[in-house]
């Protein structure tokens, strides 16, 4: 599931995020981080699905 997580990451990433950790504090500061700039949104993406357990 994580590499599904992870496509989605690179292709909008705010949708990885809120797949991984639902509408917390991290899907806000990734939507802050993909308007400023979409590569800063991608990797803090990555690092929360790739640091974060599975939400269960």
């Amino acid at each position: 599931m994580d590499l599904i997580r992870i496509i989605f990451a690179v292709i909008l990433p705010p949708l990885g995020v809120f797949l991984q950790v639902g509408l917390g504090k991290h899907f806000w500061l990734n939507i802050l981080l993909t308007l400023l700039g979409y590569i800063p949104g991608i990797v803090h993406a990555v690092w929360i699905i790739a640091r974060t357990p599975e939400h269960a």
